[in-house]
């Protein structure tokens, strides 16, 4: 059984997905039926830049939302069977979400440049932080956390990225006490991670308020595959359901690790990522009991090998 998964903010660079383009019609035709609906060119962002301006994310949400659909769309016009499994990584849910046919994909660009706004403006910058702590069990920075969070300074765990790697978000000050006390307990690591906003955490619950009224005037529709989302590593099947979700995500923690133990039980045994990069790849060879084989549509001769493994 296959999974298919799609990454979110921190998988975009310059140039990305240049090679591709060279190969396949279908990449530049996602990323300019993206520019029509935003105003603006979107593939010569992503290839010419400012990078400063591609980092932003307002701009970065809709650009990893095209690639990761347009990736999408390569791949299954080869692959034999649909896959069984979709999954996003906090803002790669919204692109799974248009993988399984249950948001346009029109719908969905702009649904994430303006997620990408209620987020920028919730915090100003500077105030929030996120940081990766590698090192100690999900337990472990909990109780970090735990220790350290006031109503005034805020800081709890954010994503569960892999066995022993989770990242924790909150109001800065909080974040960097608890990397220092997180090295103090035996992390390996604490980094904090370049990110203009404080992402699933409490300080993003006026970033949600205003989702929710957005969310309401965007069509969802039953999806035609099963997608696992991240605050509770289940499928839903009702526009309500999903809208509650995606609300919900901006404020709660992303249960990744969760989600490709669950692709497991499931009875899935090969994980495609469609992005840029190969960052849930990585983070799926460290998590113990996802599943068995791994791969990215990060270039074009990655392709040969998954078609050969799925064969």
């Amino acid at each position: 059984m296959i999974a298919i998964v799609f990454p979110g903010q921190g998988s975009q660079f310059m140039g990305m997905l240049q090679a591709w383009a060279q190969e396949e019609p279908l990449i530049q035709a996602t990323f300019s039926q993206a520019s029509e609906k935003l105003g603006y060119d979107l593939w010569a962002l992503t290839q010419i830049g400012p990078e400063e301006k591609l980092n932003q994310t307002e701009f970065t949400q809709p650009a990893l939302l095209a690639a990761g659909v347009a990736l999408y769309r390569v791949l299954v016009r080869h692959l034999k069977t649909p896959p069984s499994y979709l999954a996003g990584h906090s803002l790669g849910e919204y692109t799974a979400l248009v993988c399984a046919n249950a948001i346009a994909f029109d719908e969905a660009i702009k649904l994430v440049e303006m997620r990408g706004r209620f987020m920028q403006r919730a915090v100003p910058v500077g105030k929030g932080a996120m940081a990766a702590i590698v090192g100690l069990s999900a337990q472990q920075v909990e109780s970090v956390c735990a220790e350290i969070s006031t109503p005034q300074a805020f800081v709890a765990p954010a994503n569960y990225n892999a066995d022993f790697q989770v990242v924790i978000a909150g109001d800065t000050l909080a974040v960097e006490k608890a990397m220092t006390n997180a090295l103090t307990q035996g992390a390996k690591l604490a980094k904090k991670l370049l990110m203009s906003v404080p992402s699933h955490c409490l300080l993003m619950k006026p970033a949600a308020e205003q989702l929710k009224k957005y969310l309401e005037n965007i069509s969802i529709q039953q999806p035609t595959l099963p997608v696992i989302h991240n605050v509770d590593v289940a499928v839903h099947t009702t526009p309500g359901a999903i809208r509650t979700a995606l609300v919900e995500q901006l404020y709660r923690p992303v249960c990744w690790t969760q989600t490709m133990k669950q692709f497991t039980q499931n009875g899935v045994d090969t994980l495609i990522e469609c992005g840029p990069g190969k960052v849930l790849t990585g983070l799926g060879k460290r998590i113990a009991d996802s599943p068995q084989h791994t791969f990215s549509m990060s270039a074009p001769e990655e392709l040969q090998k998954i078609l050969a493994e799925v064969k």
